[in-house]
């Protein structure tokens, strides 16, 4: 029982040393999009709103899909 109850507070220890790191990461780091994301951002927003926020079927998605690769 008392290995069950260390092992549980070694978790929860180092549940929280690692939320803490993590916070401590993302005050410290500034993210800033660049241009090319933000170009991205835009496009998406067009085509998205351009058809109302439309799910498309799979017959149209297998239609318009892209093979090409990236």
């Amino acid at each position: 029982m008392t290995s069950v109850l260390l092992a549980m507070v070694a978790f929860v220890a180092a549940a929280i040393a690692g939320w803490a790191i993590a916070e401590a990461k993302g005050n410290a780091c500034v993210y800033e999009s660049s241009e090319e994301e933000q170009q991205a951002l835009e496009d998406f927003n067009e085509l998205h709103l351009k058809d109302e926020g439309r799910e498309m079927g799979i017959a149209e998605v297998i239609k318009t899909i892209s093979t090409t690769g990236f």
